[in-house]
């Protein structure tokens, strides 16, 4: 088995380490994570302030 890294995206020619493209992989998982959270956060807020304002009761 190799020991090479392999470019994700046609990137430098030089390999990555592993510890380098788990770095870059979370930083971009915590920027898309943030994303969902400020919309489902918007989204939220929208269903539940009709929710507050008498929405229908059991």
């Amino acid at each position: 088995m190799s020991q090479e890294a392999v470019p994700l995206q046609g990137g430098p020619a030089q390999p990555k380490g592993l510890l380098q493209q788990m770095e870059e992989l979370m930083a971009s998982l915590n920027a898309d994570l943030s994303a969902l959270d400020a919309d489902l956060q918007s989204a939220g807020n929208t269903g539940s302030a009709s929710a507050e304002e008498g929405g229908p009761t059991s």
